[in-house]
């Protein structure tokens, strides 16, 4: 019998003292801040100026963050269409990844960005930070732009939310493509 009582014991005393509850990680499973208030699968937003369409974004995963500072994530890609007053598409943004901030109206693309313009001309970065208030496109990374004619290269960028008024700011070089042989 006091072999069981033992046993008993041993037991209670083992379960008692291996529940813990380490504040650091209760604090982390529920800080509302580390998951997403919404979450949407296959998110299509469409942006709009005075009634008129000027912009569709679709995304994989959409997730919406609240608190001070609220944000949208986009970790599985993101593809942006920019509306013409006719509703044509006139440029197109993909990446790997978006993060957009609901209080600045900025979208931060990152990974394998590439931006279309109606004349073709294509960006190729790895990110971009768009500006909806200024409708402006700014890079600080190594930047590639292909025309019919040239391929340009430098590090940094400024441009137009329409992708027809742009300069890099560090050309590292130009090609011609009409003397080129390929």
């Amino acid at each position: 019998m006091r072999v069981v009582y033992c046993i008993l014991s041993l037991l209670i005393a083992f379960s008692i003292s291996s529940c813990e509850n380490d504040i650091k990680k209760v604090n982390f499973l529920t800080d509302k801040k580390k998951f997403p208030s919404e979450s949407i699968i296959g998110a299509e937003i469409l942006y709009s100026d005075s009634g008129r369409v000027t912009g569709k974004l679709v995304a994989r995963k959409l997730d919406h963050y609240t608190g001070e500072r609220p944000f949208t994530l986009m970790p599985k890609g993101v593809h942006v269409d920019f509306y013409d007053n006719d509703l044509k598409p006139e440029t197109q943004l993909t990446a790997n990844y978006a993060l957009k901030y609901d209080d600045k109206e900025v979208l931060e693309a990152k990974g394998n960005v590439v931006i279309i313009n109606a004349k073709g001309e294509k960006l190729n970065t790895e990110h971009i930070v768009w500006d909806q208030k200024k409708e402006t496109i700014n890079s600080d990374v190594f930047v590639k732009i292909t025309t019919n004619t040239e391929i340009l290269m430098g590090d940094g960028l400024e441009s137009n939310q329409s992708f027809t008024k742009y300069k890099i700011l560090k050309i590292r070089g130009i090609i011609n493509l009409k003397d080129s042989v390929i």
